[in-house]
């Protein structure tokens, strides 16, 4: 199994994939509803074609690793990230927004050239 794991910190350079602390505390509260073991599962983070703009944003959590995933641990919150997303997601911040009009995780991502205005979609 050739997985890479990434040491971060919510505040860590732009080179993996950088998640804030208002977004791990919504992760941590997630994963337990969702009865996922945090010492092998996590969220994963994708990209996939489609959506308004050609690709779109892919979340949800897992049970364990994939073989070639990238694993960025965020003190006790595990992120996978597949190789082929990895292209377009290095760079970017995972951010939690509660506002009056919307709640949500929110992907600022410096790869995407153009973005819908329902925030899942981008290009690259």
């Amino acid at each position: 199994m050739s997985t890479t794991v990434e040491e971060s910190k919510a505040t860590a350079p732009a080179k993996g994939i950088n998640v804030t602390e208002k977004a791990l505390a919504r992760i941590r509260t997630a994963i337990v509803k969702e009865g996922i073991s945090p010492d092998q599962g996590g969220l994963r983070l994708g990209v996939q074609g489609g959506g308004c703009s050609g690709l779109s944003y892919n979340i949800r959590f897992d049970t364990q690793p994939r073989e070639r995933d990238r694993i960025f641990q965020f003190g006790d919150v595990r992120v996978f990230v597949d190789p082929k997303s990895f292209i377009y997601l290095h760079g970017m911040t995972l951010d939690y927004q509660e506002t009056l009009m919307q709640q949500g995780f929110v992907f600022v991502n410096p790869n995407s050239t153009k973005s819908c205005g329902c925030g899942t979609s981008f290009s690259g």
